[in-house]
């Protein structure tokens, strides 16, 4: 399985529809010469290098989980005046399925300017 599973989410309320995106990376060896998918609506395309901020955490990824821990990290990045791209956040997850325990997921929030917190070790939420 390729790992990290890197979904970008948009903000939404509970009740609108909206368009997520899952992406799977591809390894190193397949980057120069995808295969061609068999699918219309799977499709290969490249991302551009991106400054996130990002909050880890355990435990299956539910609307309800995400939202949490992407709002515990946006309310630390105002706190500290941090600008970052709002409408959208992604979420990343580095877990088989099949893991039960100790899984790690991931908040990302694109940085638009330069990062305000350096290291991980600068805040904790």
């Amino acid at each position: 399985m390729a790992a990290p599973i890197i979904v970008k989410i948009p903000e939404k309320r509970f009740w609108e529809t909206g368009t997520y995106t899952m992406s799977i990376l591809l390894p190193a060896e397949y980057q120069r010469n995808p295969p061609k998918p068999t699918d219309n609506k799977v499709y290969i395309s490249g991302t551009p290098d991106l400054t996130v901020y990002v909050k880890s955490y355990g435990g299956w990824v539910t609307s309800v989980s995400d939202k949490n821990t992407v709002n515990r990290l946006t309310s630390v990045l105002d706190l500290v005046g941090a600008e970052y791209i709002k409408g959208f956040h992604f979420v990343a997850g580095y877990n088989s399925p099949i893991t039960i325990f100790n899984r790690h997921n991931e908040a990302w929030v694109v940085a638009s300017d330069d990062p305000v917190c350096t290291s991980s070790e600068e805040w904790y939420s």
